[in-house]
């Protein structure tokens, strides 16, 4: 898939109407492009739920827009699904009901057999009531009614983080080959860094309610180098992150140009790039596109 999927130009939510503390996110811009998997990440606060909220058409936004499906959340609501962290299911129906309401509620789109095979993998009681099932098996349940809409456009908050180790495993794997195959873009934010870095191929970091990184995983991190040493200049550099520890010192670094011999250098993980951001607001911001990359490649 070409294209953009969900867009967000100053985008701002303030809950409550005096002063500026209320705000929830603050001329948030960027652009994520059609069938990538994109991970959100950031603290807890941070503003990702309420982004999500917004592109699920649940929020109108204080300043500035957001879109998606190159349209408003509203008029592409047939076209989206959406998990939101708490579940929300009807806990008096049973499993099969539930996927019924599903089919209702979504005629000409539904494909029941996709819903009722991540059922079955789960080895849930069909006439089970949803409010008798856990945490897991509720998750379980919430991504088969999403999955059965068939969207262009899944947003995840938190999706796995009431399943054991084996079971985020298994959904995460039918996940993103459900997503591979029907090129379904997935916007998904989790505080499980480590396990995004395999599963995402687009990063979106917000932190205090602003874009602190965006762009595809492979470039931000090709974008920046973790050197060690006892020493040296880094001039002209910008320094993201700088740790001394002893005589050892350590610095996330984006590279202007050839660094000094003396730094051993290593290319970092999404995780250790996403907390040496966290634990400096006052690095500079970064988002990249492919396409800014094409046009400075043809010039």
């Amino acid at each position: 898939m070409t294209g953009t999927a969900m867009e967000a130009a100053a985008l701002g939510r303030r809950f409550g109407r005096r002063g500026d503390g209320d705000w929830a996110l603050r001329d948030c811009t960027f652009r994520l492009p059609a069938g990538s998997v994109c991970a959100v990440v950031g603290p807890n606060g941070a503003g990702k739920s309420t982004l999500l909220a917004h592109a699920a058409g649940l929020l109108r936004p204080t300043e500035g827009t957001v879109t998606v499906l190159g349209t408003t959340p509203g008029a592409a609501r047939a076209r989206l699904a959406y998990i939101a962290q708490d579940k929300p299911l009807y806990p008096q129906l049973s499993i099969t009901e539930t996927l019924r309401l599903g089919h209702e509620l979504n005629p000409g789109r539904w494909d029941g057999a996709v819903a009722e095979r991540i059922v079955a993998e789960g080895d849930l009681d069909p006439h089970a009531r949803v409010g008798s099932l856990s945490g897991g098996q509720r998750t379980r349940v919430a991504l088969a009614l999403a999955l059965g809409k068939r969207p262009e456009l899944l947003l995840l908050d938190e999706p796995m983080a009431d399943l054991d180790p084996l079971a985020r495993h298994q959904l995460m794997g039918a996940l993103m080959a459900d997503a591979a195959e029907n090129g379904t873009t997935v916007v998904m934010s989790s505080h499980v860094i480590a396990e995004l870095e395999d599963a995402c191929d687009h990063v979106l970091l917000i932190g205090d309610g602003r874009v602190r990184l965006e762009g595809p995983l492979d470039d931000l991190l090709a974008a920046h180098v973790l050197v060690t040493g006892r020493d040296g200049d880094l001039d002209p550099h910008t320094v993201v992150e700088s740790r001394t520890t002893g005589r050892q010192h350590t610095a996330l670094i984006r590279p202007n140009g050839p660094l000094d011999e003396s730094w051993q250098t290593t290319e970092p993980t999404l995780e250790e790039l996403v907390l040496a951001h966290l634990r400096s607001p006052d690095a500079p911001v970064l988002t990249l596109t492919r396409e800014d990359e094409a046009e400075e490649a043809a010039a």
